[in-house]
């Protein structure tokens, strides 16, 4: 007998794995598939198509791909990549706000700005959700603890409930239920009257008889309805038609470096577009542009979901292709360090394809570092 073979060892548990167990059975999954929901389509039955591809010296190394929904009114102008079940997230913040614009107006643009932004968490972005509530109603905010999306030097914070990139968000949430009268304990819950007023608001945009097949917590809490892409880009249609409702457009236009931050993608579209659009990314890969542009009085708004989640170079390419051809220059997102872009021409509708096909992914002075240019079999 050898030695490895004196040595005990654990016996073999034969059958499926075990899961969480009955205390969790009708929260948890039962298998690690996942279950099939009635109405409810699986990222593996969604019929995702390419937007972006990265090609090394022509050859295709990465490919990304995605959803696009242009709308207009109730339109659907152009749809690619399926209409893709998916969840608003934080690209629906400005219609969050909506009920609180009046118990809001008395703030200034930052403090305006922050109640819709997804902030890089710098000192600019607290002091301006800070300054949405008194001292003493700081302990009611429910933002998750965290560090600020964006850093520079060495991280030397502890997480803090202000560094989260919706602190500004529950700030004016807070102040409006104050304002209101409303309860504060709870503002989170979707039994809450701030979740049934975002509700009402979503309704205006998607019609009386809409519901969201499934409600979730999202990553600050608060509850976020599914909605397919065509539904968010109507909603952002709705944005562009009701842009002087209120101050939300003007407050994003005159503060975009409030809304996201440095080099954030919402705020250089809004920057770059001379107030005719507003941006507003959300997590896992969605970005939501409201277009103020003549040849679409009805409003025209455009959603890109990207099937893997956050990637911004990617939604910048996507972003950039489709603001070129209605007019609007968005640079290229910063030095090419890697293989080229090319878009697929089906991010936007088929009249457009020229249009797109003469914008190029790369800048001049981009460096051309993925061939030689010599013939290696000489």
């Amino acid at each position: 007998m050898s030695d490895d073979d004196s040595v005990p060892r654990p016996a073999v548990q034969a059958g499926p794995p075990q899961f969480p167990g009955a205390h969790a059975d009708a929260y948890y999954p039962s298998s690690t598939f996942g279950e099939r929901e009635e109405g409810i389509a699986t990222g593996r039955d969604v019929e995702w198509e390419p937007l972006v591809d990265y090609r090394r010296f022509g050859v295709s190394e990465t490919t990304i791909h995605g959803a696009v929904a242009w709308v207009s009114g109730d339109r659907v102008l152009h749809a690619f990549g399926g209409n893709v079940l998916c969840y608003g997230r934080s690209m629906m913040k400005l219609l969050y706000i909506k009920p609180f614009v009046d118990d809001l107006a008395r703030f200034g643009w930052k403090e305006k700005a922050i109640s819709v932004a997804s902030h890089n968490g710098t000192t600019e972005h607290v002091q301006a959700a800070q300054a949405l509530l008194p001292r003493e109603a700081w302990s009611l905010m429910q933002t998750p603890l965290d560090l600020p999306l964006v850093q520079f030097g060495r991280q030397v914070r502890r997480p803090r409930r202000w560094y989260n990139n919706s602190s500004g968000h529950h700030a004016a949430i807070l102040a409006g239920c104050i304002a209101k009268g409303w309860r504060t304990v709870g503002y989170t819950l979707p039994s809450h009257p701030v979740f049934g007023a975002y509700m009402g608001v979503v309704r205006q945009a998607l019609g009386a008889d809409w519901k969201p097949l499934r409600v979730a917590r999202d990553g600050d809490g608060l509850p976020t309805a599914s909605m397919t892409v065509t539904d968010l880009a109507r909603c952002y249609a709705w944005l562009a038609t009701h842009r002087d409702d209120d101050w939300i457009w003007e407050a994003m236009v005159r503060e975009p470096d409030v809304v996201g931050g440095f080099n954030r993608l919402d705020t250089t579209v809004i920057k770059s577009c001379g107030g005719r659009v507003i941006a507003k990314e959300g997590a896992d890969g969605l970005l939501g542009l409201a277009i103020d542009h003549p040849d679409h009085p009805d409003g025209l708004g455009v959603v890109i979901k990207i099937a893997h989640g956050w990637d911004p170079q990617a939604t910048w390419y996507v972003a950039r292709g489709i603001l070129g051809v209605l007019g609007f220059t968005l640079r290229t997102p910063y030095r090419l360090h890697r293989q080229k872009a090319f878009l697929v021409p089906g991010v936007v509708p088929p009249a457009f394809h020229d249009a797109l096909a003469a914008l190029p992914t790369w800048d001049p002075w981009d460096a051309d570092h993925d061939r030689w240019y010599f013939d290696i079999d000489q």
